[in-house]
């Protein structure tokens, strides 16, 4: 569950879309003269770059995860035209685990502590916008979730390639558990992403 970015799932964690820029306030003719040489400039080193200007897009979700992950599709397609799908998954799923060690590890070092409860808080409320789960059991050592709707699974089964959604996105979770705290670990055998009916992640704490 988690690209970039991603999340960075990001793995799936972290989604946003392209913000807003700030806009100068427009000043009449007479209110412009009015300023001072000192202001003119100040005011004129607020304005957006270009780049950083509002796009005025409004895109749904689905839309958002389309247009973020189309190219990378098309790079995973290339590349198992040139390498095989073995090494190609092979590929990804090296990559994928690397970025959510990394991310993990960045995660707990951003909160108070890396306990289980800290971790798995996250999953309570932090994933509405994109996930449909069932929370099954939440104890002190043990945490299951049934996950039935996922917005990167839909990207990459709509696009009939969910066997590079799974090596790109959900293989990193093992990871980003364990880098998190070398003690919680992942257990799962279903994902919507290999055409199971649901994800059923259970999360175990070892300590």
């Amino acid at each position: 569950m988690k690209d970039g970015s991603a999340h960075d799932p990001g793995r799936r964690f972290f989604l946003t879309t392209v913000a807003p820029a700030c806009a100068l306030a427009c000043f009449g003719a007479k209110d412009l003269f009015a300023l001072t040489q000192s202001d003119a400039k100040q005011t004129a080193q607020q304005a957006p770059h270009k780049f950083d200007s509002d796009l005025e897009r409004k895109l749904t979700l689905r839309q958002h995860f389309d247009n973020r992950f189309r190219e990378y599709i098309q790079l995973a397609k290339a590349l198992e035209a040139e390498w095989g799908k073995d090494r190609t998954t092979e590929f990804l799923k090296k990559t994928t685990t690397k970025k959510l060690t990394d991310y993990g590890k960045r995660q707990a070092s951003q909160v108070s502590d890396n306990s289980f409860e800290t971790y798995v808080s996250q999953f309570r409320s932090g994933f509405d916008k994109v996930l449909t789960l069932e929370i099954v059991e939440d104890t002190n050592t043990a945490f299951e979730l049934k996950v039935t709707e996922c917005i990167w699974a839909d990207t990459f089964l709509r696009a009939d390639v969910g066997h590079i959604g799974y090596c790109s996105v959900c293989w990193g979770d093992y990871a980003w558990a364990e880098s998190f705290n070398n003690k919680i670990q992942l257990v799962r055998d279903k994902t919507l992403m290999e055409g199971h009916d649901c994800c059923n992640h259970r999360y175990i704490w070892k300590g």
